[in-house]
């Protein structure tokens, strides 16, 4: 009896030790592959912000690139509900505005609205805009510009001065 409890017991401390090591190796594992997501993590994000840029690239070159910003003139209080963006009567971009977009703009934000492919040339762009003005009346604003895109980049700034002009900046 006392060889079968000496067995026993052997056995079971046995069994312990390789566990009670496990828990300590795993520990420092557990450890060591947080450290390893942690730096994985850092790594996609770099992937993905290069992947962005060379997408950009690839999908607006930029010999035929054309980008399209909106700002608001200093101190004009307009309250900007949505604006239409047309080139060469073809609608391209429509953006209705959020409380926090709207106090970005008052602040001297510029909005990127649009960026896009334009063979070099000629081109009519058409601006539309809803809101109220600063006194309360609705309000909508629509004006045209020409430009020429050249070779290379080209950018346009769309600048609403209040409820009755908007002024074009090319770049």
């Amino acid at each position: 009896m006392n060889r079968v409890v000496l067995t026993f017991f052997t056995c079971l401390l046995l069994l312990e030790s390789p566990w009670a090591v496990s828990q300590k190796i795993s520990k420092e594992q557990i450890k060591g592959l947080d450290e390893q997501v942690q730096d994985i993590k850092k790594d996609v994000l770099a992937i993905s912000t290069e992947l962005n840029l060379l997408e950009e690239k690839l999908l607006f070159p930029s010999n035929t690139q054309v980008s399209l910003f909106v700002s608001l003139s200093n101190g004009k209080k307009v309250d900007l509900d949505s604006i239409e963006v047309k080139i060469d009567d073809k609608s391209i971009a429509h953006h209705i505005y959020t409380y926090k977009e709207l106090n970005a703009l008052r602040e001297g934000g510029v909005q990127r609205v649009y960026t896009g492919n334009l063979r070099t040339g000629k081109h009519s762009l058409k601006v539309g805009f809803k809101g109220k003005s600063s006194l309360g009346g609705d309000f909508t604003e629509v004006a045209s510009h020409n430009f020429s895109k050249g070779v290379g980049p080209g950018m346009v700034e769309i600048k609403l001065v209040g409820s009755s002009s908007i002024e074009f900046f090319n770049r």
